[in-house]
């Protein structure tokens, strides 16, 4: 018989798996709403997943399983990396403030480089446009 590696757990609908923290998945997305100041419709909207899910979800679980696509339709609408919440529930969360940060100020940075950019374009084409406007004058 061969060695295999563990496969990690299936997150399906059926039964809870030892060590899920339901209650922490349930403060992490609370947190975030508040942050983010959507309620449970509009995160029921973005996600695609329905409401009664969703406050499933605020409220610990309530003994019910959640899948895992649910959980990443979750993350993605509350702007975490698709596997955030899964990572929560199995206690291996990692804070995500930094990523944002940076993330942020990557954009930021880009956004920058563009207005910079068009800048430079602007003040070529003002150049053109009085050489082609000199040129006709002069003919």
């Amino acid at each position: 018989m061969e060695d295999r590696e563990p496969r990690s757990p299936v997150y399906t609908a059926r039964g809870a798996i030892v060590g899920e923290d339901w209650a922490a998945v349930a403060d992490a997305a609370n947190q975030r709403m508040a942050v983010r100041r959507i309620g449970q419709q509009e995160l029921a909207d973005v996600s695609g997943v329905s409401v009664s899910t969703v406050r499933q979800i605020q409220h610990g679980g309530n003994g019910r399983r959640v899948q895992n696509k649910t959980l990443i339709a979750l993350a993605r609408a509350l702007g975490w990396p698709d596997d955030h919440l899964i990572r929560v529930l199995v206690g291996n969360q990692v804070s995500d403030a930094p990523a944002d940060a940076t993330t942020e100020r990557e954009i930021l940075a880009g956004i920058d480089r563009i207005e910079q950019r068009l800048d430079d374009v602007s003040r070529r084409l003002a150049a053109v446009e009085q050489l082609v406007t000199a040129q006709a004058a002069n003919r």
